[in-house]
Order: C-alpha cells, then structure tokens, then sequence
C-alpha cells in the first residue's frame, strides 16, 4: 500500500491530468476567437484593477470550468433519442418519468419490467391501432371486468378509455401503459400477489410465483381474441378453487346486482382543488374519464361526489369526508362470502401445479390425504399444532422416511423441563429412558429408538425452515377426540404404516416395514421426490358439492379477511403458554427422586397436559447443547441397503415449540 502522502500526490496528479484534457477537448470544440480588433474594449475599471502576477488570463481559465459542465452534458446526451413515432415518444417520456402515475399498487419492480417490455417493441403501443382497442385489448378488458368471478376487486383494475379527453398521442399513451400495468396487475394479484403471506404470521411461508409484467403482457399481446382465457389462467384451476368459486357465483346471483363499491384507503378530507391519491379511484367508481392530473379532486369529481351524497342522503356539499367515505364502500360482505373470498385467496398461496402424486393436510380439517390425479388413494386422521404452537402453512418436498427414529430432545424442552429436573434428580433422564450426552460443560438429551419414543416407530423427512414433519406417535388414544390441536407444530398421523406403504411405494409393504422395528434407525429413500402441502382451509366443498366449514385454528382467515378489506371484526387473541408461577419450597418438602404430583384438572384436555408444579429451587442454567452427536444409520431403497450419515432433525424450533406443560415420568412429550 503507498504511504498517504504518495496517495495523496498521485490522485492530485490524475485530477490534473483529467481537468487538462478536457479542458483541451473544450478548446477543440469551442468556435475560434475573435481577431483581436474586433475584441470589445476593456472598461476602465477593469483596466485599472490591479492583476496578481499568479492568476492566468481569462482565455485560460474559462476552460477550467468545463470540466464540472461535462457530466450534465455527457449525461444529456446519453439519452437515448425518442421513437419518431408520436405516441411512441409519449410512451417512452411516460415510463421514463418516475412521477407519473400507472397504479396505484404497481410499485417500482413492475414499472421497470413494463418499461423493459416496452423497449423490445420501440415503445410502440400494445393495445391501439389507428386509434382503437385490438382484439387482444378487448379480450384483456373483458377478463378484468369479470374480476369478481375470481374473488378479486374489478375497481383495482380500472379500465381506460379511448379519446379521452382529446385522443391526442400522450393520451394513447397513457391509455396503453394503464391497460398494460392493469392486466400485469390482475396477473399478479391472481397468483396470491394482493397479500403478503409472511405478514400475517412468520409461520406462513409458501414460495408464492408471482409472474412480472415483461413475462405477462408478450403472452396476453400474442394471444389476440384468446388473451381473455390467457389472463384468467394465472387464477387456481384446482378442483378445490373451482368449488368454491362455484359457490361464491351462486351466493351472489341470490342478491339483487348493486351500485358497484370502493373501499378507499384512509386519507384527509377532500374538498375542490386539493390532490390525493385516492382520487383515480373515485372516478373509476362514477366511470369519469382520465384527466391531465389524475389525482386531482376537480369539478368534475367533486360534482360526481355531491350528486352521491344526494342519492344516500348525506349533506350535499361535494367533499368526501368520512361518511362519505363509507357510504362509497357500500354494505360489508356477508359472512360466508367473506369466508369464501378469504379461501379462495389462500388457494392463491399453493403452486399452481400440485404434483401429479401429492400429500395434501388440511390443518383445520385434522386430515392428510395422498392425492393421485383427482383420486384420493389414502385419508387418515391426524393431530396438528397447538394454537400456542400452530403448524407452519408452506409447501415442501417428501424425500425419505426413517423406520426406528430416535428424537433429540428440542432446546426449549430441555432448558425449560430437563435441566430444572435433572439438577434435582440427576437420574430423572435415564430412569425415563432417555440418553444424557455430554460435552464439556453442556448436555444434549436422545430418546432412543422404541415403542414409547416420542416419533413413534416412524417418520417422514421433508426437510424445511420449520424443521417439523410427519411422524407416529405412541400416544393413539388422542386421535379418537374430534378437536385435535395437541401436537407441537408436527403433524402426527394415524395409521402411519399403511401411510408409508403408500408414499413408498409397492416396495416396502406394511409387513416388510415392520419387520424393521427394533433393529436400530433406517432410513428408506422414497422413489422420488413427493410434493407435500399443509394447507389451511377453513371452508371446503365436497364431492357432492356441499360445503363444510371447520374452527379457524390459528386465526388465519381472520386475518386474511381483514388484510383484504372484509371484515372489520376483531382479530382473536393469540393463546400464550403461561409457565406455571414457582412457589416458595415447604420447609418438610419431599425429597427429590419422589415422584412429582400431578394437581387436579377439570377437563381430559387439561388432563392431558400433565401439569406438575415448578421446582422448588432454580437450577443453575447450563449451556445446552442443540445437537447430539452426529450418527450413522443403514439407508435402506429398492435395491441392496448401503450405509450413509443421516442428518438429524429436530422437533420444532424454539420460535415454533413453546414451552409445554412439565412432565411427569408417566408421560412423554409427543
């Protein structure tokens, strides 16, 4: 590295060098001087002003200052020139100006793919020719007029009109680019665009397709006449959607058709002459032309607003103040509607193809299907999360299972229920049957394999953020209660064995698998790669096109219904573990390898969190270990069994497994 002073001198000596070359590219380009008779004589004042003998003459410095001129000018004439075609240019001035507006939820991305779509075709117009729609435009504007049969919001969509105000080509432009931006946006809202799944909770994270603009509209302007059913196929073609879509047509078609509505977002009071965003939205709700300032909240408007008011007996002053407001937004959807609108939505979240061989649970429903094709080849009754500790709603990839697991016991588990314990009672692991492994100052604890193992005797891997699966379980009686939300965000299947003869194939039968038990972990590879989708549907039409409806678990679809504008009600609140408050210890309090009693509870659900008092003196933490040391075990496929390290998998993360209940040595925690 030079020392700084070098550095210093260096970067003064290119600056120099650069500032002289272009001042000398500037006296090249400049016209030559004046002879200098015809030069204007130097005002007096000036003559007698006295010169320091360091400063350069005039003609030597004006080029100095070029230098800070060139990049405007460098940057002006890297401009690309604009299309001779009028209406061309008035595209290309449009998109390259980031201040007009297209639509109101079209963001930055977006506008960069229409601009880069635009650019492949010169900026010439998709949708007019001589100054009327094309077949493929008309198409287009069909489909986003019947938004609502998908479930979707026609006024997000707003269609432009020709020759409005003066058919001018800055208005054919502007109509193209907002038919443009307004099917680039229907296909992303079809395609689960409208909500961001993430938000609503951490534990929902489907891989949403949402398609750009530069790949929409090439399909839609090459589709002519048929562009209608191009667009409407970025909406779900599942059996399922389809269903409800059915039933959303019928409900409404029970219903006299209404004044279309608006649900506009908050904002200040408008009155004549003020600007806001929401205003293109009010004059698509009254159908009033575009206008050189979109957003401004004109005459025109204002009057449209006033005649409102009069019709819904308002005081007729043409402002929109809150009433208003909500006048404009009309009747709340009714119940079901909402409920269908909110599932439907949730359909969007799935990939468009399920897989022809698929592993479909259904969270609210407690039900795992394999579906092949339309044909359901296998049901069984499952258990899911917790409301305090839900099952994640995402989609994954099934590529083995494991016949004899062992379960490493999760880190919140084991800070907050085994090391209280076992500073009481260091043999409180192993007289459960468990395996306590030691490093340095931490531990890790292992159930082994067997029949009261908390996996069962098998489980099935498709490994994601979530670290949760499929498994068996020892417990069985739980599957015999209607309402099965007892589980830690796994999903407990059960008749497991007959499950694994199906996603395993004609391979492995249910006689072949058990003849595994008790010989230590294997791991059998599944044939290929089983798509697996947990779901969340809390409405559901049958075969016979009746509709069934199931507890909103997790409060999902209410949350859906409210991001969408549906519903006003308020969200229910989220069930929190609480730790059980830690009493002081009795001066004759029993000693420590007594078994722990087991207080009273008034229901079996009660009874079945095994609740056992705190410890009676705070054990000193200890750093746990989150991975038992690593195993392997003999991978059994449809061929000879060759052997390979497994991964170890745990049950559910911390931020996904709250802490239960304590155990007693009668239980364990599956």
């Amino acid at each position: 590295m030079l020392p700084r002073r070098r550095a210093a001198a260096l970067v003064a000596v290119l600056m120099a060098g650069a500032a002289s070359l272009a001042g000398a590219r500037a006296q090249e380009a400049a016209p030559p001087a004046s002879p200098p008779e015809a030069a204007a004589p130097t005002p007096p004042a000036a003559a007698e002003a006295p010169v320091q003998a360091t400063e350069p003459p005039a003609e030597t410095a004006a080029p100095q200052a070029q230098p800070a001129e060139a990049p405007a000018q460098a940057a002006e004439a890297s401009k690309p020139p604009l299309p001779d075609d009028p209406v061309a240019a008035a595209i290309a001035t449009k998109l390259a100006d980031s201040t007009v507006p297209l639509l109101r939820r079209f963001g930055r991305r977006e506008r960069e793919a229409l601009q880069a779509f635009y650019a492949l075709g010169a900026f010439k117009p998709v949708w007019i020719t001589d100054g009327a729609w094309t077949d493929a435009a008309k198409a287009v504007i069909a489909r986003l007029g019947a938004a609502g049969e998908d479930g979707l919001d026609p006024l997000d969509y707003p269609i432009p009109t020709l020759g409005i105000p003066t058919g001018s080509p800055a208005d054919l432009a502007e109509a193209d680019l907002k038919l443009s931006a307004a099917a680039a946006l229907y296909a992303r809202d079809a395609r689960g665009g409208r909500i961001e799944p993430s938000r609503l909770s951490r534990l929902i994270t489907p891989k949403l397709d949402l398609p750009s603009a530069d790949a929409v509209l090439p399909r839609l302007a090459a589709a002519g006449p048929g562009a209608n059913a191009v667009l409407q196929s970025y909406n779900p073609s599942q059996t399922g959607y389809l269903a409800l879509k059915a039933k959303l047509a019928a409900l409404r078609s029970q219903r006299p058709g209404g004044v279309p509505m608006v649900r506009l977002p908050k904002g200040p009071t408008l009155k004549p002459g003020m600007r806001d965003a929401r205003v293109p939205l009010i004059r698509a709700r009254f159908g009033l032309g575009p206008a050189d300032d979109a957003t401004a909240y004109d005459a025109a408007v204002a009057g449209a607003v006033e005649r409102f008011q009069r019709e819904r007996g308002l005081a007729a002053t043409g402002i929109l103040n809150p009433e208003t407001v909500a006048a404009l937004a009309g009747p709340s959807p009714g119940r079901q509607e909402a409920d269908l609108l909110a599932n439907m939505e949730r359909w969007r979240w799935l990939p468009a193809d399920l897989g022809k061989t698929h592993v479909w649970v259904n969270i609210p429903e407690y039900k795992v299907r394999v579906v092949s094709g339309t044909r359901v080849v296998d049901e069984a009754r499952v258990i899911v999360g917790k409301p305090d500790s839900p099952t994640p709603v995402f989609s994954g990839e099934m590529t083995y299972a494991v016949v004899n697991p062992s379960w490493n016991v999760p880190p919140s588990i084991l800070k907050n229920e085994f090391l209280p314990r076992l500073a009481r009672d260091p043999t409180y692991a192993a007289r459960l049957g468990y395996e306590v492994v030691r490093r340095g100052n931490g531990i890790a604890i292992r159930q082994p394999p067997g029949e009261r193992n908390a996996l069962g005797f098998i489980k099935f891997m498709f490994p994601n953020d979530h670290a949760v699966y499929l498994h068996d379980t020892p417990n069985r009686a739980l599957f015999a209660r209607s309402a099965r939300a007892l589980s830690h965000g796994c999903v407990r299947v059960d008749d497991p064995f007959r499950f694994a003869e199906v996603v395993l194939g004609p391979t492995w039968p249910t006689e072949r698998l058990k003849r595994l038990i008790g010989k230590g972990e294997r791991t059998v590879m599944l044939p290929e790669k089983l798509p697996v989708h947990l779901a969340y549907f809390t409405l559901v039409a049958d075969e016979a096109g009746t509709l069934r409806q199931f507890d909103d678990l997790y409060g999902i679809n209410a949350r859906v219904k409210m991001a969408l504008g549906l519903s006003n009600e308020p969200l229910p609140a989220p069930e929190v573990s609480r730790k059980p408050k830690v009493k002081p210890a009795p001066a004759h309090s029993p000693p420590p390898h007594a078994p722990a009693p087991v207080p009273h509870a008034p229901t079996r659900e009660a009874r079945a969190a095994r609740t056992a008092p705190a410890p009676a003196r705070e054990a000193r933490p200890a750093r746990v270990v989150a991975q038992a040391p690593r195993r392997t075990r003999p991978v059994a496929t449809a061929g000879q069994a060759v052997v390979q390290p497994a991964p170890d998998y745990y049950a559910p993360a911390p931020a996904y497994a709250p802490a239960p209940a304590p155990a007693s040595s009668r239980f364990g925690w599956w």
